[in-house]
């Protein structure tokens, strides 16, 4: 990466400076006569001396880290250098123009009188160049920040979907061991039946859990187990409908987040219900995007539990994955339903 940024940089010094050269030329071809024998020496030793000086300058530049970004107390010693250059560089000039006669013998002047002449119309040349390197540096600078920023949205987007997910699965395992516990004494086959169906829940869950989306139909599995098993501590006090669109059982959505609704379902509304109660688990194509919605005997009564784990999950999920696109309701329906509604776009398959 280094040599490839140091032949960038000597592509550009000499290209830039040739550049300027052949600029002398054309326009000494409509100004002026170009044809005396020291204007093409004239412009050579100007490019070398160019390359040479501007180089040094870079060095310095190097030598007492005065790249960007500048910091304030440094920008008296960028000057310093700077003039420092300019000065050097133009006398230089002068001396080698003294030394080699490039000069019209009718035009010669002393060498003080050629620096100050050299001052007044060469140094802007080391000027405009460093206001290329430092607004080259600049840009660079602000694209390295621009891809730091988007790797660090990425590693933090990555670690919070980590995080979410190491909440999802313990809650999950709390809650249905505690519906087994409930059947260890009072029916020992139904407590093993309920094993099983968690067995099955997991070893889908820990697959799952390498994903940051899902196929619906294998989220739909999932939650199919779950209440296969909520049903045996429930019995008749759980009834379940499904409503599902076949088309939207490709779409991709994040793995347990329907479990985690059905589950706050039966939490927050089927278990405070003494005569049990229906969940209705609808999957639909809306206005071209795909509407997930679990409804649940049950009432609100004006207590949105926004702080509440499933409702916090699936917000930080559809935000981190889908981010405006995506958007997570709850309310009450009537007077005995209660309805979780996520609302994802579709994705072409």
């Amino acid at each position: 990466m280094r040599s490839r940024k140091v032949t960038l940089y000597w592509w550009c010094q000499v290209g830039g400076w040739l550049f300027y050269g052949l600029t002398m030329i054309f326009f000494a071809f409509i100004f002026e006569n170009p044809t005396n024998k020291i204007f093409y020496p004239k412009t050579g030793v100007t490019i070398l001396m160019g390359i040479a000086f501007t180089h040094l300058l870079r060095a310095l530049i190097i030598r007492f880290k005065l790249k960007p970004p500048v910091v304030a107390q440094k920008w008296w010693l960028l000057t310093v250098v700077v003039v420092g250059i300019i000065v050097v560089y133009n006398f230089a000039n002068s001396l080698m123009a003294e030394w080699l006669h490039l000069y019209l013998p009718e035009k010669k002047v002393s060498v003080e009188k050629r620096f100050l002449i050299n001052l007044l119309f060469e140094s802007p040349l080391i000027l405009v160049w460093v206001s290329i390197y430092y607004v080259w540096h600049y840009v660079e600078l602000g694209t390295k920040s621009e891809i730091q920023k988007v790797r660090l949205e990425s590693l933090v987007k990555e670690l919070e979907l980590k995080t979410i997910k190491s909440h999802i699965n313990p809650h999950f395992i709390f809650n249905a061991l505690n519906s087994i516990r409930a059947l260890v004494d009072e029916n020992p086959e139904r407590a093993r039946t309920a094993i099983t169906e968690l067995s099955n829940i997991l070893r889908s869950s820990m697959l799952a859990e390498k994903l940051e989306t899902v196929p619906f139909e294998k989220e739909l599995s999932i939650v199919k187990d779950y209440l296969a098993l909520e049903h045996i501590r429930f019995e008749d006090r759980l009834q379940v409908a499904y409503d599902i669109d076949e088309d939207t059982l490709d779409q991709p959505v994040p793995p347990m987040m329907l479990q985690t609704l059905v589950e706050n379902a039966i939490k927050h509304g089927i278990g405070k219900q003494k005569c049990g109660g229906l969940i209705r688990i609808i999957s639909d194509f809306k206005d071209n995007h795909h509407e997930l919605i679990v409804q649940n005997t049950g009432q609100m009564n004006g207590n949105a539990s926004n702080d509440g784990f499933g409702i916090n999950s699936t917000h930080n999920r559809l935000k981190l994955l889908f981010g405006v696109q995506a958007t997570f309701s709850i309310r009450d329906l009537d007077d005995s339903m209660v309805e979780a509604k996520v609302i994802m776009p579709v994705k072409e398959l």
